[in-house]
């Protein structure tokens, strides 16, 4: 993604979560778009722990209450995701535009590696014919270890 694009997509990010916080009235501050930012910039999956190191290692002033309280707010208004992958930490993501993507989890590392198949989509397909509904979202995890 180029710097342009990455800079109108945080835009639209930012509008998105103003609205959401105007319509709820919660205050804008600017810790919570920091937080945003910030979110917006990483790449992957992370975690509460690794945002708050990062965000003391880039110097601003947020404190873990106020980013477990902001990523409930993104989680509400859709721009971040939240996995377990059968841990006892969660997990998180950026939504906004994300590509379709599914997971496999390596159980005794926890690293989480994504992949997309477009066989996937066809079972979707046919799980809504075969019900007659209409998905919204699902989930999709493996789970396993390398071959020793």
């Amino acid at each position: 993604m180029t710097k342009k694009n990455s800079e109108e997509t945080f835009e639209n990010v930012k509008k998105i979560f103003t609205e959401y916080l105007e319509r709820h009235a919660h205050r804008k501050t600017p810790e919570r778009f920091t937080i945003l930012k910030e979110i917006f910039a990483t790449d992957g999956h992370f975690d509460i722990e690794t945002l708050y190191i990062r965000m003391k290692n880039h110097k601003y002033r947020v404190s873990r209450a106020t980013l477990y309280n902001t990523i409930e707010l993104l989680l509400d208004c859709g721009l971040v995701t939240k996995h377990q992958f059968g841990t006892n930490y969660a997990q998180f993501e950026k939504a906004m535009m994300l590509k379709l993507h599914d997971h496999f989890i390596f159980e005794d590392t926890g690293e989480a590696l994504e992949f997309y198949d477009s066989r996937i989509d066809e079972i979707k397909a046919y799980v809504e014919n075969l019900f007659n509904v209409n998905v919204s979202h699902y989930s999709l995890t493996f789970y396993g270890n390398s071959h020793q």
